[in-house]
C-alpha cells in the first residue's frame, strides 16, 4: 500500500483551498439571486447599494465584455441573467466590496423589479404540446432525445408468456461536498487573468472564462487548488463563478475572492437528474427475457449542462447486464424551471440501476422464480451481443463472477431464507436482504475524446516533477499517478513532486469524469516514463549496470540530455449510430454487485442498515486500500440516495438549502461494510486497471429497495424511501390485512 501523497498536508491543515488564499488589496464578491424561478427582469436599481460604505462595484449582464451565454454542450446558460430568469438559482448580479459584510449589506439594498412568467416544474408537463417554452429559440422543451432500436419488440412480446409493466421515480440529489464553491481571480499586467480555485476540470473553467471575458484561451490561466469534494458537482457552476470573478478583477484591477456560503452553493449549483422510468418487459414461463421497452424522462432543469451525456449513458445501459433479444428505448432530458441538473457521481446510472434492479426482482416474482437464478439465466455471457449491437469479446465479462463472489461472502442463501417477507417478528420489526448488480461503460466512450497527457521532468538532483492533465478530485488520483510513475521508473514514490493542474502548462486532457482518471492518466504517465527511460538507457549502459538512479540522472544532465517528456494516450475507437442507438458505445466495461442487510422498525418505519458488501471488477487495483475506500464511500453515498437525500422544490424554489434540512447519512448510521476486489486485467488499462469511482455508487439504491421488499412485503418504486413512506405503507398493508 502507498500512503496518499497529499495526506499529511490535509490532516495538518497545510493544504491550500481557495478560501485560504489572501492577497493584498483583495476585494470580495457575493451573488444576488433571482427572487422568482421564471420571470422577466423589468429593472435593476443599484443606487442604494452603491452608496454602502466599502462597495467597489455592482456587476450585471451589461458588464460582461465577451459572450454572455455559456455552456459546455449547449450555450444556453448565462453568466448573469439578463432579460429573463429561468430558475431560482440564476444570478442577476455580483456585488463586490472591501469586506464580505459590506457586500452582503449592499446586496440587500439592490431593488429588482420582475414580471412573473408561466413556470414549468414537471418534465412531463413541459413535454406537452403547447407548453410554454423555457428557451424561446428552441422548438420545444426537449433538451435531448436518444433512441435505441434493436430487434422487434412486438415479436418479442408475442413470444412471451407474461408481460409486465412498472414505473420508477428518483429525486433531485445535492452533491453535498464539504467545501462550497470558491475562487480567487487576479488581473495580470499584460491583460491576462489568473484564477485559482476548487474545480474538477480546470480546462472547462478556462473555456468558460475566456468566452465570458473575450480573452483568448492562452490569456486565461486556471490553477486548481486543493479540492474539498466534488462528486461531479464542481464543473459548470464553479466555471461560471470563475468567469464572474475574472470579469470583476479585469474591471477593478484588484484581486477578487468569491467564496459561497452553503446556502448560496445549494441554491445555484446543479443537482442529480430526477428520472421517471417506465419499463415494459416480456418473459417466458421458463424465465428467459424476450423484449424490453423503456421510456426514460429526466428533469434537466433550466439549462442543458451535461444532460445529453448524462442521459445517453442510461440509454446505453437500459437493460442492465441482461440479454434482451429485442429492445426499444427512448430517453429524454426536458427543460423545466427547477434547478438545472448535471454531472453527479454515477452520471445517470444510480437512477437507471435503481429501476433496472427493482424491475428484475419484480419480473422474477411475477413468474415465481428465484431472483438470483432468474438473473443468472439472463446474464451477459462472454461473446454476447448487447442491445446496442456491441459484441463483448474484447474484455472479461465478469458479471456472474462478481455476483457469485458477493453472494458467497455475504452468506446469501442462509440469510435470504430468514427474510420477514411482510411477517414482523415478536417486536413488530422486519428483516431483509437485497442485492443489485450492473455493468458500466468505462470512461467517456462516444461522449467525447478519451485523450490524456502527462508531463515528466527529472531535475539534476533526481527529483521527478509530474503533471497530469486529469485532476485530483479527492479520489486519490495524485497518489495513483505518482505510484505508477515511481514504479515504472524504479524509484521511491517520495521522489515524485506532483504539480497541480495548470491550464497553461499541461494539455487539456478532457474532464476528470466517468471514472477515467486512473485509466487515461495512468496510460499517459506510462508513455512519458517510457520516453524518459529510452533517453536514460544508453547513458546507464555506458556508466555501468549497477549505477544508481541518481548517478544516471546526473550523467544525463552533464551530457545535456534533457530528461523531459510529454506522454499521451488516446482511447480505442468507439462508434454510435444516433437514429437507432447501435454501435460500440464504450471500449471496455466494468461489473459490480452490492448486497445489503437491514431491519425495519415497524412502528416508525425507520430503516437500520446492518451490513453492506460490494464486489467490483476494476481490472487491477493500483492501490487496494484506496480502492476499498472507494467502495465503502460509494456504498454509503448510495445508501443516502436510497433512503434519505432529496432536494425539495416548492414552486421551483429549494426549501432545504443547508444540511440542517437536507438529510445525509451520518457517521452513526454507517453500517458494517466489506469490499471485494475482483481483478480481470484489461488490455486498455495501465497494468490492466479500469474504473471504480462511479460504479460503486450506482447499486445501493436498488439493493435497498429489494431488501425492503423482502423485509416488508411492500415494493417501493420511488426514491428516497423515507421512514414516513415506509410507515404509511406498512399501516396501509396492516389495515388491508385486518
Amino acid at each position: 500500500m502507498v500512503r496518499r501523497i497529499d495526506a499529511i498536508e490535509k490532516v495538518t491543515g497545510a493544504a491550500i483551498y481557495a478560501e485560504d488564499i489572501f492577497l493584498p488589496d483583495m476585494i470580495y464578491a457575493v451573488p444576488l439571486f433571482a427572487p422568482h424561478p421564471h420571470a422577466k427582469i423589468i429593472s435593476i436599481d443599484t443606487a442604494k447599494a452603491k452608496v454602502v460604505r466599502g462597495v467597489v462595484g455592482i456587476f450585471t449582464a451589461s458588464d460582461v465584455p465577451g459572450e454572455l451565454r455559456t455552456g459546455g454542450v449547449v450555450q444556453d446558460h448565462y453568466i448573469f441573467a439578463k432579460d429573463v430568469t429561468r430558475y431560482s438559482g440564476d444570478v442577476v448580479a455580483m456585488i463586490a466590496a472591501e469586506t464580505l459584510e459590506a457586500a452582503r449589506e449592499a446586496r440587500d439594498k439592490v431593488d429588482i423589479k420582475f414580471e412573473p412568467l408561466p413556470a414549468l416544474f414537471s418534465p412531463v408537463d413541459a413535454m406537452k404540446p403547447g407548453a410554454p417554452k423555457i428557451h424561446p429559440e428552441r422548438e420545444n422543451n426537449i433538451c435531448c432525445h436518444y433512441p435505441v432500436r434493436h430487434g422487434d419488440t412486438d415479436a418479442g412480446f408475442k413470444k412471451s408468456d407474461k408481460i409486465i409493466e412498472r414505473e420508477y421515480k428518483t429525486q433531485h440529489v445535492e452533491h453535498a461536498y464539504l467545501e462550497p464553491e470558491g475562487c480567487v481571480a487576479i488581473a495580470n499586467a499584460d491583460g491576462s487573468v489568473t484564477v485559482r480555485g476548487g474545480m474538477q476540470h480546470p480546462f472547462t473553467a478556462q473555456k468558460f472564462t475566456a468566452r465570458a471575458t473575450g480573452l483568448p484561451v492562452n490569456k486565461v490561466q486556471i490553477i486548481q487548488t486543493t479540492l474539498g469534494g466534488g462528486f461531479g458537482g464542481k464543473d459548470d457552476t464553479i466555471s461560471i463563478i470563475c468567469a464572474r470573478a475574472a470579469i470583476i478583477t479585469l474591471k477593478t484591477k484588484r484581486p477578487v475572492k468569491i467564496i459561497y456560503t452553503r446556502e448560496e452553493s445549494v441554491r445555484e449549483s446543479y443537482k442529480r437528474h430526477p428520472f421517471h422510468v417506465k419499463f415494459k418487459a416480456g418473459v417466458t414461463k421458463d424465465g428467459k427475457l424476450q423484449a424490453l421497452e423503456a421510456n426514460i424522462v429526466a428533469d434537466a432543469g433550466a439549462y442543458c449542462s451535461t444532460s445529453p451525456f448524462v442521459i445517453w449513458r442510461p440509454t446505453v445501459q437500459c437493460t442492465g447486464p441482461y440479454i434482451y433479444p429485442n429492445v426499444k428505448c427512448d430517453s429524454y432530458a426536458v427543460y423545466t424551471n427547477n434547478t438545472f441538473t448535471g454531472a453527479m457521481r454515477g452520471f445517470g446510472s444510480p437512477q437507471i440501476n435503481f429501476a433496472i434492479e427493482s424491475f428484475i426482482d419484480e419480473l422474477a416474482a411475477e413468474i415465481n422464480a428465484d431472483p438470483i437464478e432468474f438473473r443468472r439465466k439472463n446474464f451477459f455471457t462472454q461473446g454476447c451481443t448487447t442491445h446496442t449491437g456491441q459484441k463483448f469479446d474484447n474484455h472479461k465479462v465478469a458479471i456472474a463472477e462478481v455476483v457469485n463472489a458477493a453472494l458467497e461472502k455475504f452468506d446469501w442463501n442462509e440469510k435470504f431464507g430468514k427474510c420477514s417477507r411482510g411477517a414482523p417478528d415478536a417486536n413488530g420489526n422486519y428483516y431483509g436482504i437485497g442485492m443489485a448488480c450492473s455493468y458500466r461503460g468505462v470512461s467517456l466512450g462516444h461522449e467525447g475524446k478519451d485523450f490524456c497527457a502527462a508531463i515528466i521532468k527529472i531535475t539534476p538532483d533526481a527529483k521527478v516533477e509530474l503533471e497530469v492533465g486529469v485532476a485530483e478530485n479527492c479520489q486519490g488520483l495524485k497518489t495513483v499517478m505518482a505510484n505508477i510513475c515511481a514504479k515504472e521508473l524504479g524509484v521511491e514514490v517520495e521522489k515524485i513532486i506532483y504539480k497541480d493542474v495548470d491550464t497553461l502548462s499541461v494539455p487539456d486532457s478532457c474532464p476528470t469524469v466517468a471514472s477515467r482518471g486512473t485509466l487515461v492518466g495512468g496510460n499517459a504517465v506510462i508513455d512519458a516514463v517510457r520516453q524518459i527511460k529510452e533517453k536514460m538507457a544508453p547513458v546507464a549502459k555506458n556508466i555501468g549496470a549497477h549505477s544508481s538512479f541518481e548517478d544516471i540522472v546526473s550523467a544525463c544532465h552533464s551530457m545535456n540530455i534533457e530528461l523531459h517528456a510529454l506522454g499521451t494516450w488516446q482511447g480505442p475507437p468507439v462508434s454510435w449510430e444516433e437514429t437507432t442507438g447501435q454501435g460500440n458505445a464504450y471500449f471496455t466495461y466494468v461489473y459490480g454487485c452490492q448486497v445489503v442487510e437491514l431491519e425495519v422498525e415497524g412502528k416508525s418505519g425507520k430503516v437500520r442498515v446492518k451490513k453492506m458488501l460490494g464486489a467490483h471488477d476494476m481490472g487491477k487495483a493500483i492501490n487496494p486500500e484506496m480502492a476499498k475506500g472507494q467502495i465503502f464511500g460509494g456504498m454509503v453515498m448510495g445508501m443516502g440516495f436510497g433512503l434519505k437525500e432529496e432536494i425539495i422544490h416548492k414552486e421551483g424554489v429549494i426549501q432545504n438549502l443547508n444540511f440542517d434540512k437536507y438529510r445525509i447519512v451520518t457517521s452513526a448510521e454507517v453500517p458494517e461494510m466489506e469490499a471485494l476486489i475482483v481483478e480481470n486485467r484489461d488490455p486498455a488499462g495501465p497494468w490492466g486497471a479500469k474504473a471504480l469511482g462511479e460504479p460503486v455508487n450506482e447499486l445501493m439504491g436498488g439493493a435497498i429497495a429489494n431488501a425492503l421488499y423482502y423485509a416488508t412485503g411492500v415494493r417501493f418504486r420511488e426514491t428516497p424511501i423515507k421512514a414516513e413512506t415506509i410507515r404509511t405503507a406498512l399501516s396501509l398493508r396492516r389495515s388491508i390485512s385486518d
